[in-house]
């Protein structure tokens, strides 16, 4: 008598939130550093070259890999004459005072001899590698830490310098963007100034206009975090769908996705602002668009936005098969 087997059950999907987007390279640099290891992170940043965007998104990566260790330091003893060794350790510094700041608590004073340490540490990446702008990321991520901020004219030399050498760097703009949120500096009303006119003039393609998304995650951040413990926030339901939001986002969508290659795959370093467009996308029901670009991210998931409204894994998988997303 033939036995008959029971069909099997179709495995459930899971999101792969990969800290390194499917980076290989860049995973293995970082395996490197934390064994003590920097000839495999001079290799992979020479073979970058100036790929901006992607060089920016991968020492952003080993910064916080490195801050842990004494790896960098290492590097830029033995080879100080390597510009990617200056960039690299001022990028730690930078990693290292924020971790400090961290783990005093907010509302404790930073300590001013690290911070000014880590300013001049970027300064001398950029005298370094004249053309990087990784170094004018890392000072525009190091001024938040100043009580009181930077004067303006000295926050706007270093954007200057960024732009000068990367116009749309997504990164540096996102930083500057912390920097003028009502977490730091500003208001809800300069950052969202600085995203939109930030966004309105970049180029069709240009991920930069995601900003518009980034401020809308750092308001809601702000307000949750007020209302920890006070119950919900009046109003705020509508957060992500109220009709300039959705407008935003479907102009987001068709700057960005519409102004792309057609066919061109998802690299790594647009899976971070990709999951914050699908994020935006889900909570504004607008099906079409989510539904797409779950499709375009496959299981790449990131941890934020989505740890910032629920559990990343279950709103990542319970919008995927609501959208009917294969």
């Amino acid at each position: 008598m033939a036995v008959r087997r029971r069909p099997s059950r179709p495995s459930r999907f899971t999101p792969d939130f990969d800290p390194d987007f499917g980076d290989r390279a860049l995973t293995d640099a970082r395996h490197d550093i934390v064994i003590g290891r920097w000839q495999g992170v001079r290799d992979l940043l020479r073979a970058t070259g100036d790929d901006w965007v992607r060089r920016t998104h991968r020492l952003r990566l080993l910064s916080h890999a490195a801050a842990g260790s004494s790896t960098a330091e290492a590097w830029w003893a033995a080879e100080p004459s390597n510009p990617d060794a200056a960039v690299l350790r001022a990028a730690t510094e930078v990693v290292r005072v924020f971790d400090t700041a961290i783990a005093a608590g907010r509302g404790s004073p930073v300590n001013r001899a690290q911070l000014d340490a880590t300013v001049e540490a970027c300064l001398v990446a950029a005298d370094a590698a004249p053309a990087d702008p990784m170094p004018w990321v890392s000072l525009l991520s190091a001024a938040r830490l100043y009580e009181g901020g930077v004067p303006r004219r000295e926050l706007r030399g270093w954007f200057d310098e960024l732009r000068r050498r990367d116009p749309y760097n997504t990164e540096g703009h996102t930083q500057l963007l912390r920097y003028w949120s009502a977490r730091w500096h500003g208001t809800h009303g300069a950052m969202y100034d600085f995203a939109r006119d930030a966004a309105g003039v970049a180029p069709p393609g240009s991920p930069l206009p995601i900003l518009v998304q980034v401020a809308r995650v750092e308001e809601y951040r702000y307000i949750a975090d007020g209302a920890l413990g006070r119950g919900p926030v009046r109003g705020f339901d509508q957060h992500w769908k109220h009709e300039l939001a959705v407008t935003e986002l479907r102009r987001t969508h068709e700057r960005w996705i519409g102004g792309r290659e057609p066919g061109r795959p998802v690299s790594p370093e647009e899976i971070a602002d990709l999951n914050c467009l699908a994020h935006a996308a889900c909570y504004a029901g607008q099906i079409e668009v989510a539904r797409e670009l779950l499709g375009m991210l496959g299981a790449r998931a990131s941890w934020v936005p989505w740890a910032y409204t629920g559990e990343p894994e279950e709103q990542f998988v319970r919008f995927r098969e609501g959208l009917g997303v294969v």
